[in-house]
């Protein structure tokens, strides 16, 4: 397969409502979007990097420097393999994963569509219906969110999870179980506690949480696996997580009992199903979290969700939750028990909107 063209195209989509998080609140999102062409077709991948780098050291520009700058020079015009192989040829740039996942799930979406695929059968997806959470961020009152919680479990979701910080964690947590006793709820805490905050975060057992995810430092395993030993409720890290090799470190010291597989965050979909075939082996269910993606995004979610150990729901949920209008068509939907059916359609198995995505678009750059 050789890669030909790349073109970049930076839209803005405000969000149907702001989501906060302890990295700070969103309220629109600005999001790089990659079209790889190559053997007369096309695939299309996106670079989930934040605007700004509380999430990773990444964000949206240096994103664009990465790929423009080594990325395109290094695969441009060259006979690959398959994707797959992209993960190799681009082990020389450290970390910038995002920018990495953005190519190279795009050049999943090319090979699976030049073979006539679904891109989730062609990685080896198994599932042809996936169970769907939401995540719902820091609300401006506890009222806000239980009425956010109820108005997602009316719609069918399986799984709610919610963001913590401290100051907003137990006594949160605890009016959210006296009025939903029975869901399945998870916390996300996006790394705002301590070591010293051991004993706070051991009270959240008395809530039967599923998980909470990356209570620590973003960078840490050690302390994780100090901090489970202590705990009844399961750690899953996120940010921890950004390659193979960690997870491997991670399951083998106990710091975490699942563990969330974002493509962005560890290069894209070939070191995806490494970390979840690395899991399995271990058996550590895994689940598929989100980054405010656009309906691109989603699409490639929604085929790695279809591996046979995503069996936790993840943040794979309807594109209404997040846009008036998506970049995709059909838009992500979600039945109501709570589910998104694949597609049997060639690649991510939708179109894309490419006149509504000219009409956000702010920034273009073709790469030959």
């Amino acid at each position: 397969m050789r890669l030909e063209k790349i073109t970049l195209r930076e839209i803005g989509m405000p969000l149907v409502t702001f989501f906060e998080t302890s990295f700070g609140r969103t309220a629109a999102r600005r999001i790089l979007l990659a079209e790889v062409r190559g053997e007369g077709a096309c695939g299309w991948g996106e670079c989930v990097a934040s605007e700004n780098p509380f999430y990773s050291e990444e964000t949206t520009e240096t994103a664009r420097h990465i790929i423009r700058d080594f990325i395109a020079p290094r695969l441009l015009g060259r006979d690959i393999r398959g994707a797959d192989e992209i993960h190799s040829l681009l082990d020389h740039i450290r970390w910038h994963n995002m920018a990495k996942s953005a190519i190279e799930t795009a050049a999943w979406d090319l090979e699976a569509r030049l073979h006539g695929r679904p891109l989730w059968r062609y990685i080896g997806g198994k599932f042809e219906e996936i169970p769907c959470g939401v995540s719902i961020g820091i609300q401006d009152s506890v009222e806000d969110l239980l009425e956010r919680i109820q108005t997602e479990l009316d719609a069918g979701y399986q799984r709610i999870k919610v963001k913590i910080k401290p100051g907003w964690d137990i006594e949160v947590l605890a009016r959210v179980r006296q009025r939903f006793p029975g869901i399945r709820l998870m916390a996300d805490a996006n790394s705002a506690y301590t070591p010293a905050d051991a004993a706070r975060l051991k009270e959240l057992d008395r809530f039967h949480l599923m998980m909470i995810e990356q209570p620590l430092a973003w960078f840490d395993i050690v302390d994780h696996a100090r901090l489970q030993a202590r705990l009844d409720t399961p750690i899953c890290l996120d940010e921890s997580i950004r390659n193979l090799r960690l997870a491997e470190q991670a399951m083998e010291l106990g710091a975490c009992r699942i563990i969330n597989i974002k493509m962005g965050r560890v290069g894209g979909i070939g070191e995806a199903r490494r970390i979840h075939d690395a899991a399995r082996a271990r058996g550590i269910p895994v689940w598929c979290g989100g980054m405010l993606e656009s309906g691109i995004g989603r699409a490639h979610n929604i085929a790695l969700s279809t591996l046979d150990n995503f069996v936790l729901p993840g943040d794979v949920s309807a594109s209404k939750r997040y846009w008036k209008r998506d970049v995709v068509v059909p838009p992500a939907e979600v039945t109501p028990q709570g589910a998104i059916r694949v597609s049997e359609r060639p690649g991510i198995g939708c179109d894309i909107d490419l006149d509504y995505i000219e009409s956000i678009t702010v920034r273009k750059e073709e790469l030959e």
